[in-house]
């Protein structure tokens, strides 16, 4: 098997991605597959046997994780342990490494034992790819079910936070996404019809319903079922919005449900935009561009062009074609695993 060529995973609670890249950095395959975490280590077991046939012959991996938060564990440290206990197990021989931020990359019979530094360390790989390439930078990735808002400073992540706590509490992490996240957590309250309501605080609908009634979700982004189970349609969706409300499709024509999309739309886009604002205050990125990454690169356009701020892809920063570049981009912290473990 060629040394030249190393394979990067994200295994996440919801997603597993993968990216593979060769001696200099080129990326030449990224994907991402279904992988609801939450429902049993069969699905990881499951996603890996779906991308395995996908893959060129390599014997060089990196794994970063967030799937050991999944309600799976008892805690994180047993989802640590286990999640580099699988990958060991599937990748018996092979030369694997799981990534612990700072500390690099650490033999799978480490991890447990350092899950502090392993948990939830992927938008460190990446912020470590973006500053590689960028002195400085806003790093934004907005993926299905949260945004990584990373600062980049003098060639080097400069986060306040490292875990999931400290980062919510600095609001360098903020659990809202592109697809993932229920509409209920975007607000309680809409205008609709003249009136202000309240909604439903149920998982009826979700902001993949949301952007696709803007027009905004590229169409092979929502990998996952929906909430109800049913269909991809605007009408769909829109049905779905309505049940929110406690109404159904045909009490409004559809003109109604995509302006209460766009409304919440919004709503997301103000909260996303206080967060960056929170770490934009620090100083020190008067200039710097946002680089955005993730299935919601849409958002990060959008905020970069309200900031003034130059926008700067995660796909311009790989070499690969375009598809490549594009999925990499979409599963930016599988990519960055791949190119940081060719240095291992």
């Amino acid at each position: 098997m060629p040394e030249t060529l190393s394979t990067g995973w994200d295994i996440g609670g919801a997603h597993l991605k993968v990216a593979q890249a060769e001696a200099g950095g080129r990326l030449v395959m990224a994907l991402q597959v279904p992988c609801r975490l939450w429902l049993g280590m069969a699905e990881l077991t499951n996603a890996l046997k779906n991308v395995r046939d996908r893959l060129l012959p390599s014997n060089r991996h990196g794994v970063t994780m967030t799937g050991e938060l999944t309600d799976l564990f008892a805690d994180r440290a047993e989802g640590v342990a286990r999640l580099s206990e699988a990958m060991e197990q599937a990748f018996g021989g092979a030369d694997l490494k799981i990534y612990a931020g700072p500390q690099g990359f650490l033999p799978p019979s480490k991890a447990a034992a350092n899950w502090r530094a392993v948990a939830s360390a992927n938008w460190h790989a990446s912020a470590r790819l973006v500053a590689a390439r960028h002195r400085s930078a806003l790093f934004i990735d907005a993926g299905s079910t949260t945004t990584d808002i990373v600062p980049v400073r003098n060639g080097h992540v400069d986060a306040v936070g490292y875990t999931d706590n400290e980062r919510l509490v600095s609001d360098e992490l903020v659990y809202s996404g592109a697809t993932r996240t229920p509409v209920m957590a975007i607000a309680d309250r809409v205008p609709f019809e003249g009136q202000s309501q309240r909604l439903m605080a149920e998982h009826f609908a979700t902001t993949a319903d949301v952007y696709r009634l803007t027009g905004e979700l590229p169409d092979d982004a929502d990998q996952l079922p929906t909430a109800d189970g049913r269909g991809k349609t605007a009408e769909d969706s829109a049905r779905r919005l309505a049940r929110v409300l406690g109404r159904d499709l045909d009490s409004a024509p559809m003109d109604a449900w995509r302006r209460l999309a766009a409304y919440l739309a919004e709503r997301q886009r103000q909260s996303l935009h206080a967060a960056i604002d929170r770490v934009l205050s620090r100083g020190g990125l008067d200039d710097a561009p946002i680089v955005g990454a993730g299935i919601g690169r849409f958002l990060v356009r959008a905020l970069a062009a309200r900031w003034g701020r130059r926008y700067a892809d995660f796909a311009d920063l790989i070499d690969g074609d375009f598809q490549t570049r594009e999925w990499a981009a979409r599963c930016a912290p599988a990519a960055a695993t791949a190119i940081l473990a060719l240095d291992e």
